[in-house]
This record gives structure tokens, sequence and C-alpha cells, in this order.
């Protein structure tokens, strides 16, 4: 497959880097490569459209910076190595960004070999190209799913992550110990970043603030597993993005941040807002327990704020307020 030429206009400037970022076209990634593009940064921005959710969504999520002279669209696969050797035989990188994966805790269940061929094959594939071609810095999107079972709240760094509930977290889990071989054994700088439930504009329609917002607005019964008394650290887009991007401007040899608001809310809570917000009430279909689903995820983002400079924002109800004023644009 033959790449794009690519004029590399954001290479002016000592600070300005050069930027790969997986899952490009997706939630995230969309928000954080806008922003390295309005910082004069160029990204390259990687991306296979996978199936799991309308590949339309995406193309319009990369239809908002797709002509920008600092950034370059590459269709293609994580999977596949040689691939991933073309891009960085053919351009510069200077640091990875990897958010792409297949997500989902449930689907994971069904399907937990997709998941280990993504998510572990994919980043193997990531860390072994970037030990080929040396990079300032790889970045790695993991997840709270990680700490499973743990039932000290909130969630440290340090906490023992040995119990993970869904082929997803024990992926996840395994990435971040392959970032840390890769690390060690090839003194790779890396940070791997703990995301706990993101939320706001261009979310995956499958999520659940999504699928709520979307029952609500249609008049439709809310799926809801469980009783609705699971709680969750709900965490901004923007919030996200400002994590990320002092990762990137802080670099470590290797370390993991939890990101995230660092409180906790039930899901009827959320339900409750949503209504509010969208004006209609909330028809709930109440279903079985979930397994996979972890009581509460709580972040405890003491060593961020201290290492990072991470301060989240947005709390609950002015980001739903936002995600809702969004939402309603699509109608």
């Amino acid at each position: 497959m033959d790449l794009p030429i690519f004029p590399l206009a954001g290479s002016k400037g000592n600070r300005l880097q050069k930027f790969l970022i997986t899952g490009a076209a997706g939630f995230i990634g969309s928000h954080l490569t806008e922003r390295l593009l309005s910082l004069g940064h160029t990204v390259f921005g990687l991306d296979n459209f996978d199936s799991f959710y309308d590949p339309a969504i995406k193309r319009k999520n990369v239809a908002l910076f797709k002509d920008h002279p600092n950034f370059i669209l590459l269709e293609g696969d994580i999977r596949d190595f040689s691939f991933l050797e073309k891009i960085f035989a053919q351009y510069p990188v200077d640091r990875v960004l990897h958010l792409a994966a297949r997500a989902g805790v449930r689907p994971s269940i069904q399907n937990p070999f997709l998941y280990e061929e993504v998510n572990l094959k994919g980043t193997l594939n990531l860390l072994e190209v970037s030990r080929l071609h040396p990079i300032k810095q790889f970045v790695f999107a993991s997840s709270s799913s990680v700490y499973g079972g743990n039932s000290k709240i909130p969630f440290s760094e340090s906490d023992p992550v040995d119990s993970p509930v869904s082929p997803y977290a024990a992926t996840k889990k395994g990435g971040e110990l392959f970032c840390y071989n890769y690390h060690h054994l090839y003194k790779i700088p890396m940070t791997c970043l703990r995301f706990f439930t993101v939320y706001g504009p261009r979310q995956r329609p499958e999520m659940a603030i999504h699928c709520f917002a979307r029952s609500i607005r249609d008049e439709k019964p809310l799926p809801l597993f469980g009783d609705g008394t699971i709680q969750r650290d709900f965490t901004y887009i923007e919030d996200i993005i400002d994590g990320i991007t002092l990762a990137i401007e802080k670099p470590f040899d290797y370390e993991i941040f939890n990101l995230g608001e660092s409180k906790t809310h039930p899901v009827n809570e959320v339900i409750q807002l949503l209504s509010k917000f969208i004006g209609k009430p909330a028809k709930i279909n109440y279903l079985p327990p979930q397994p996979g689903d972890m009581p509460v995820t709580y972040a405890d983002i003491s060593k961020a704020r201290q290492k990072l400079g991470y301060a989240p924002k947005t709390n609950l109800e002015q980001g739903l307020l936002k995600f809702v004023q969004e939402f309603n644009k699509t109608v």
C-alpha cells in the first residue's frame, strides 16, 4: 500500500512535534488531534474505520480537520506490522499516542480473541516498530477497568491490578506490561494513562450516556443494567485532553497516571440530569446486572496533580449540559 506524500508543514520550531495518533478518527482521538493541530503540531492520524460502530461517524469526525495542512490521514490496521513499518519509514514520527483499541467491557466477554488480537498484538506491533525507528515518547491509553475487583477506593496507581473482571481489562493491563517491558529493555520513555469513563461530544453511540440520551430524546425504553446504583468517575473529554497534553509536555521514563474527575456519581444521577437537560422523562427498562461491570470506579488523581499539573475543570452537571447541547444538534 502506497502512503501519501506529506509536506510536513508543522515542522518549524524546536518545540513542535510530529505525532502518530492511533484511533485518530474516534471519540478521544479526534479531540486530541484537534488540540495538537491547534497548537501547531503535525499529526499523522491512523485509523482503520472499524465497523464496531458506524464508520460514517468517524468519517464525520475526521472531516473536522482532514484538510488541515499539518494533518494526514493514514487508513490501516495496527495489526498489520508491515503497514506500520511503512509509516515509520516514510514519516519522521517523534511521539506515538496510542489510543486505538477494541473498546467495551461487555463485547469483550463475547469475543475475547478479537480483543486479544487488536489490543495486545496491535500494541506490541506499535512498540516493536517504535523500537526499530526510535521515538521520543510512547503514550498508551489504558483504562480504569484494570482495577477490576479492587475494593479499596479511590483507586491509586500503586494499587494491585491483578484481578481484571473482563477480557478488555486484561488486555489493557497487558498493554501496560508490554509498555514497561519495552521501556526496560529499550529505554523508550513511556507514559500509561488510565482513563475513567470519558464522555462528551462525539462520544461513541453505544456508550451509556449517548445511549441514555438517545432513548430519552426518542421516548423509548432506556436499557439500564442493574438498579442504577453503580457509581462511575465520569470525566469530561476536555479534561482528558488536557491530561494527555500535559503528559506529552512532561515525559517520564515510565509512569502510570489516573485521569478522572476524582468524584463518583451513581448512574441514576446521570439519567436524571440527562432527562432534565433534554426536557423529557426517562422510561427505564431495568435489566439484569452484566458480568464484567465494576460496582464503582473512583480515581485518586493526586499523582497526576503533583507530577503533571492535571486539574479537571468540568463537573458532571456542566459536562452533561455541554454534551446535550451538542447532542441536540444531531437531531
